[in-house]
C-alpha cells in the first residue's frame, strides 16, 4: 500500500525543497539588493551592522532602521540617516539608487529620510506597484514629480519635506483614489494650486507650507475628511471661505496672528491710554501712529486717519474687506479697524487701522553704518531681499484686487525679532486723497523714473523699488536721490563686466569677504535689471524671486558665510555642499 503512495509523496517532497530553494535565492537577491542600497548611500551609520552573513528579514528594529518581511519577501523599509545638512557625494546616480529599490518590488512602505538623496527622482520608482506610503523628507531631491506616481493607485501617504522641488505643483494628485496624507512642505513650488487637488476626497491631511505658491485657492468643499491644512508661508489670499466647516485647530496659512476684527472705541482708547503723548510713535502728513497694548497683553500700531470729507460706514465696506486681506508673513499684517463716528450724523470722523507691532527697527538699521553689532550678513541680506519679494508677490497676485506702485523705501521694511523682513507701508485705495498707510518712520525723499506710471506696466514700478533696496543691500550706502540711485546702478553695471576682484571692491566692506562671487554677481544682476529706465523691461516678481533664491542656494553651497541661509531671514531654501 506504501507503494502506491509513493509517487505523490515524492512530488510533496519535491515541491517543497523546490520552494525552500526559491525562498534561500529569493533572499539572497534582496540581501544582495539591500547590501547595494547601503552602498549607494555611502555607508550611512543606520546601515552599520548589514554585511553578507545579515538576516535581514529577523534583525531587530531601531528609530533609525526598520526592515519588515511577510512570506519573504520584503514589504517595508525604513532607514532614517544623519545627513541633514549635506547630500551625498557627487558620484551618486539616483538613477542607479532607483533602479536598485525596484529590486523590491513588494514593498508596501518606503522611508527615506536624511540620507542626502539629492537629483530628479525617476519615474521609475512607480515600479513599486504596491507602494501605499513614500516618505523621502529631508533630502536633495529637486525638479518636479515625476507623473509616472499617478500609477501607484493604492497610495495613501506621499511625503517629501525639506527637499528643493519647484516646478508647478503637479495636477494629476486626484488620479491617486486612496490618498489621505499629502505633505510638500518646505520645498520650492511655484504657481497656482490645481483645480483637481479639490477633487482629492479621502484626502485628511494638506501641508504645504513655506513655498513659493500663490493665487486663488481650489474649491475645496468636497474635502469632507480634511483635518489638517498647513498652508502658512505662500502668497495665497489669507481668506478661505469655502473652509468654513474645518475647525479653529486647524492651520488655515497663519501668519501668528489673531483674526482680524472690528475694535471698539473703547478698546483704542484703552490701548493708547486715552491716546496719551507718550504712545504717540510719530506723525505725518497722513496721520499718527500709536504703540497699543490691548488687553490681553498683545502691543500693536495703531494709525489714526482723520476723514476730510463725510463718510458713512457702508462707504467702506469694501476698502474694510481690502485690509483684511493684508496678513503675510512679509507684510506688517492688519489686525483690525474702529470707527470714531459723529454723534450729529453718525458720519466717520476718524478710522483706526490696527496693524501688528515690529519693534526690531528698519532694514536700513541693520545695514552696519556704526553699529557692528547690528550688522546684516551676506546672507541675512539675501532672506531679507527674498521676504521684500514675497512681500510684493503677495501685495500684487495674492489679494484681489492687487496692491501697487507702492513707492517701497528700505526705511519701509521692518525687522521682526526673528530678523524676518516685513514691509510696512503700502498704498491702498482708501487713502488715495491722503496717501499711503505707513507704520514705520519713512524719511526717504527718493523719486525715480517710475512715478509715471501706466496701468499697464503698474507692477514694475514695485519692481523699481526692490531694486533700489537691493542696491542698498550690496553696497551699504544710503540712497537718497534718483541721481544716487542711477550713479550706483550704473557703478554695478559696469562691476558685472570686471573680474571679481573688481566686483567686491563696490561692495560693503561688511560682507566683501563673505559672498561668494557667483551669488554677488546674480544679486547684481537682478538689481540693475530691476532698475532699467522702461518699465517692461524690468523682469517680474516671479524673476526676482528665481535669481534671489538662486543667489541664496549657491551662497549656502559655498558655506563661506557665517550663518546658513537655512536661518536667515525670508530664506528657505538649501544648496548642494558635497561631502
Amino acid at each position: 500500500m506504501a507503494n502506491i503512495h509513493h509517487p505523490s509523496v515524492l512530488l510533496v517532497l519535491v515541491t517543497f525543497v523546490l520552494s525552500i530553494c526559491y525562498s534561500e535565492q529569493l533572499q539572497s537577491s534582496h540581501s544582495q539588493t539591500l547590501l547595494r542600497i547601503q552602498q549607494l548611500l555611502n555607508f550611512p551609520a543606520a546601515l552599520s551592522n548589514w554585511n553578507n552573513d545579515t538576516d535581514f528579514c529577523n534583525t531587530d528594529s531601531n528609530s533609525s532602521l526598520s526592515v519588515v518581511c511577510y512570506e519573504d519577501t520584503i514589504t517595508q523599509l525604513h532607514i532614517i540617516g544623519e545627513r541633514r545638512d549635506s547630500p551625498l557625494p557627487r558620484n551618486f546616480s539616483i538613477n542607479s539608487f532607483v533602479t536598485t529599490l525596484v529590486r523590491l518590488p513588494s514593498l508596501k512602505v518606503l522611508t527615506l529620510v536624511s540620507l542626502g538623496i539629492w537629483g530628479p527622482l525617476p519615474g521609475k520608482i512607480a515600479r513599486l506597484s504596491s507602494l501605499e506610503i513614500l516618505n523621502m523628507s529631508s533630502n536633495f531631491l529637486y525638479g518636479s514629480i515625476p507623473q509616472e506616481l499617478s500609477s501607484l493607485k493604492n497610495l495613501q501617504t506621499l511625503i517629501f519635506d525639506n527637499n528643493m522641488l519647484a516646478e508647478t505643483f503637479p495636477p494629476w494628485l486626484d488620479s491617486l483614489p486612496a490618498l489621505t496624507v499629502l505633505s510638500f512642505k518646505n520645498n520650492l513650488f511655484n504657481g497656482s494650486l490645481p483645480n483637481s487637488l479639490g477633487n482629492v476626497e479621502n484626502l485628511r491631511a494638506l501641508s504645504l507650507s513655506h513655498n513659493h505658491l500663490y493665487g486663488v485657492l481650489p474649491d475645496f468643499s468636497r474635502l469632507k475628511n480634511l483635518q489638517v491644512l498647513e498652508l502658512d508661508d505662500n502668497a495665497f489670499g489669507p481668506q478661505f471661505p469655502q473652509l468654513g466647516y474645518i475647525s479653529q485647530t486647524k492651520k488655515l496659512g497663519a501668519v501668528g496672528l489673531p483674526s482680524y476684527r472690528s475694535f471698539s472705541l473703547e478698546e483704542i482708547e484703552a490701548a493708547t491710554n486715552y491716546f496719551d503723548t507718550a504712545s504717540l510713535m510719530g506723525e505725518d502728513s497722513y496721520g499718527k501712529m500709536y504703540r497699543g497694548q490691548l488687553k490681553n497683553g498683545s502691543v500693536v500700531a495703531i494709525r489714526c486717519v482723520e476723514m476730510t470729507k463725510k463718510y458713512s460706514t457702508q462707504n467702506f465696506v469694501n476698502h474694510i474687506e481690502l485690509i483684511s486681506k493684508l496678513r503675510h508673513r512679509h507684510l506688517v499684517s492688519a489686525i483690525g479697524h474702529c470707527f470714531e463716528c459723529s454723534l450729529d450724523d453718525s458720519s466717520v470722523n476718524k478710522m483706526f487701522l490696527v496693524f501688528e507691532y515690529v519693534p526690531n527697527g528698519t532694514l536700513r538699521d541693520w545695514i552696519c553704518d556704526e553699529n557692528v553689532r547690528k550688522c546684516l550678513s551676506w546672507t541675512q541680506r539675501i532672506g531679507a531681499a527674498i521676504g521684500v519679494a514675497k512681500g510684493i508677490q503677495f501685495l500684487h497676485t495674492g489679494i484681489v484686487p492687487g496692491v501697487y506702485s507702492n513707492d517701497l523705501k528700505i526705511e519701509d521694511v521692518l525687522m521682526d525679532q526673528n530678523l524676518v523682513a516685513k514691509i510696512s507701508s503700502y498704498h491702498l485705495p482708501l487713502l488715495s486723497n491722503m496717501g499711503k498707510v505707513r507704520h514705520g518712520n519713512s524719511s526717504s525723499g527718493l523719486k525715480h523714473s517710475s512715478n509715471n506710471k501706466s496701468v499697464k506696466h503698474e507692477d514694475k514700478s514695485d519692481t523699481y523699488d526692490l531694486g533700489v533696496i537691493l542696491l542698498e543691500l550690496i553696497l551699504g550706502r544710503q540712497i537718497k536721490t534718483a541721481n544716487d540711485a542711477d550713479a550706483f546702478r550704473d557703478l554695478l553695471q559696469a562691476s558685472l563686466g570686471a573680474d571679481e576682484e573688481g566686483r567686491r571692491s563696490v561692495v560693503d566692506t561688511a560682507i566683501r569677504k563673505a559672498c561668494l562671487d557667483q551669488s554677488l554677481k546674480t544679486m547684481m544682476e537682478i538689481c540693475v535689471r530691476c532698475m532699467v529706465k522702461e518699465p517692461e523691461d524690468r523682469p517680474s516678481i516671479e524673476d526676482v524671486l528665481w535669481n534671489l533664491q538662486f543667489a541664496s542656494q549657491v551662497q549656502d553651497a559655498w558655506r563661506g558665510d557665517s550663518q546658513s541661509s537655512e536661518g536667515s531671514p525670508g530664506s528657505e531654501s538649501r544648496g548642494l555642499s558635497f561631502q
